[in-house]
């Protein structure tokens, strides 16, 4: 990090839980990345837990009192130790007077490994008893219980493993000090099953710190693990019809239309819920979606993307410092606009090169002469130009990209780009797919924990969600104007499809839904990413790309790797 405070460590909590000592045991960066910057995500092995935790999660019974001679077996007892400085929800506690055993639940089969169990399962275990033992217990053993195996394992608590859990919970705070997690594992197997993969992206981070030490940007990522999901499970919900009403039953939304018509939709399979025009949200439904982390976004009619309703921010403040600091400082700031712009204009060329019917070999090269100078802008005034000269050449190919259709209605000509409001089915396509596309990464910024309105290429404006359009433009070719494209000359989208409003050109309700089926079967295509070379979701690499600006502006990597196609 650089700039004003960029040294200052984060704060460190008086209490560890018990349960980052297990986390930081089995992997420091998973430590860090929990405890310190807030991140989690839900994995099978996640889900499962949870469901055979649900009955000690409950808070039942009391510890007795220090007089006390009663026999008691409570659940989900809080307790601190502030001399240990260590703190713990304890599944069970069996107590008996002043002797009193933590018994902590574990989803899986008992280990056949010395101790009983894995190191990082007895440090939480050695933890608990220690905090027990500063409350006034005597604390003989732990057990621990493994559920799939139904076996109770003693843990002997003796000098070795306490002097242990004492220099990982000094380890942990160290770290937690740092500005930076923790370096990934290499190769490990722990990683494959590892519910925060996705964020943490090990191999990713570790191939483009070996280039970072070599000092070479292109070596192949063969080597690069997939280790994150192709896709994403749950997909975007789309209420278009005005008069609609979304409420919640159960685990389930219901979405009704003005003709008493109904939907049901899983929300366990619902990623985001895009709403256009006059649809009503029950205050139900919007806590529920708030609570689960399911942002609602909001469209106009004609598809004008302005507002987000979601839950409590991501919690990873230094982030959010980080990415205020480079957006303040002019030389980070071309840094990253001048990546984004060679990707966008490289993308561009790209999408000329394989689309073109006739001779744009003078397109190309300078498109190519408009990449070197672009790189080499010495200001943001001459960056800006160079992009508009970039897109005027791009633009007055794109036209020749479109096969015309004959057809009742609007035809398909493009003489360059216009819009507020488009004058042409073709620009009503592309702002429309430019406002999906500025949703989708507005969410992904918001949910890594960016600010999404504030940006280093584009500056702020009220209300411009800069940093999603900053990150936009190397994706602008690949996803908006490629889907257009695609859904024009394969006849997805017809002339029919569109209505004139005086100068302004819009698409009808049924078009609209036609092109939003388009553009979500583009985001949910499996493409090889340039780096790592293996093959994930168009929507999936949005995130990946995010969060590995989050590790640029985090000092971690030395350059954001910008997304650029062959």
């Amino acid at each position: 990090m650089t700039g004003p405070n960029a040294d200052v460590p984060p704060e460190v909590p008086e209490l560890i839980p018990a349960r980052m000592l297990n986390e930081h045991t089995y992997c420091p960066r998973l430590a860090y990345l929990e405890w310190v910057q807030g991140d989690f995500a839900d994995s099978a092995d996640t889900v499962e837990g949870r469901f055979h935790h649900r009955k000690v999660d409950r808070e039942a019974g009391a510890l007795p009192a220090e007089d006390g001679r009663e026999r008691v077996h409570a659940r989900s007892v809080l307790l601190s130790a502030s001399r240990l400085g260590f703190i713990a929800r304890i599944d069970v506690v069996e107590a008996e007077g002043d002797v009193a055993t933590p018994v902590d639940y574990k989803r899986g089969e008992a280990p056949d490994v010395p101790g009983g169990a894995w190191e990082p399962e007895r440090v939480q275990v050695c933890a608990q008893a220690m905090i027990l033992e500063e409350n006034g217990f005597r604390v003989p053993h732990g057990i621990i219980y493994f559920v799939a195996s139904r076996q109770r394992v003693q843990i002997e608590l003796d000098d070795t493993l306490r002097r242990r859990t004492l220099e990982l919970a000094d380890e942990l705070r160290q770290a937690a000090r740092q500005p930076a997690p923790p370096p990934p594992l290499r190769d490990s197997p722990k990683c494959p099953r590892c519910s925060l993969v996705g964020i943490c992206l090990p191999d990713e981070t570790n191939l483009l710190l070996d280039r970072q030490a070599d000092d070479h940007d292109d070596a192949p990522g063969g080597g690069v693990r997939r280790l994150l999901p192709a896709r994403d499970d749950a997909l975007p919900l789309y209420v278009k019809s005005a008069g609609a009403r979304i409420s919640k039953s159960g685990h389930e939304m219901m979405v009704e239309d003005r003709d008493g018509n109904r939907q049901t939709v899983r929300l366990a399979h619902t990623s985001q819920v895009a709403i256009f025009g006059a649809v009503q949200v029950t205050t139900q439904t919007i806590q529920t979606l708030c609570d689960r982390g399911i942002p609602v976004c909001y469209f106009s009619s004609g598809g004008w993307f302005y507002g987000i309703t979601r839950g409590m921010d991501h919690k990873n403040v230094d982030l959010r410092r980080a990415q205020y600091r480079a957006a303040d400082d002019p030389t980070r700031s071309l840094a990253l606009a001048r990546r984004l712009v060679v990707a966008k204009i490289r993308n561009c060329r790209t999408l000329v090169r394989r689309n073109a019917e006739r001779d744009v070999s003078a397109t190309l090269d300078r498109l190519r002469e408009l990449v070197d100078q672009a790189a080499e802008a010495e200001s943001a005034g001459t960056l800006l130009g160079l992009e508009g000269t970039a897109a005027r050449l791009y633009f007055e190919q794109f036209g020749g990209l479109i096969r015309r259709q004959d057809g009742a209605g609007l035809g398909f000509d493009f003489d360059g780009r216009n819009r507020r409001p488009p004058r042409d089915p073709i620009n009503a396509l592309l702002s429309f797919a430019y406002a999906l596309l500025t949703k989708e990464l507005a969410l992904a910024a918001m949910a890594i924990g960016f600010d999404p309105y504030l940006g280093f290429y584009h500056r702020p404006r009220y209300g411009r969600p800069a940093l999603a359009l900053d990150v936009m433009e190397e994706f602008r070719p690949l996803i908006a104007d490629s889907v257009v494209l695609s859904a024009v000359n394969t006849g997805v989208i017809q002339p029919a499809d569109f209505v004139r409003r005086g100068a302004a050109v819009a698409l009808t309700d049924a078009g609209r839904g036609k092109f939003l089926r388009a553009y979500e079967r583009r985001m949910d295509e499996l493409v090889t990413h340039p780096v790592f070379g293996y093959r994930v979701s168009y929507r999936r690499i949005l995130e990946v790309q995010l969060r590995l600006l989050a590790r640029h502006l985090g000092g971690e990597l030395a350059e954001y790797p910008s997304f650029v196609t062959r």
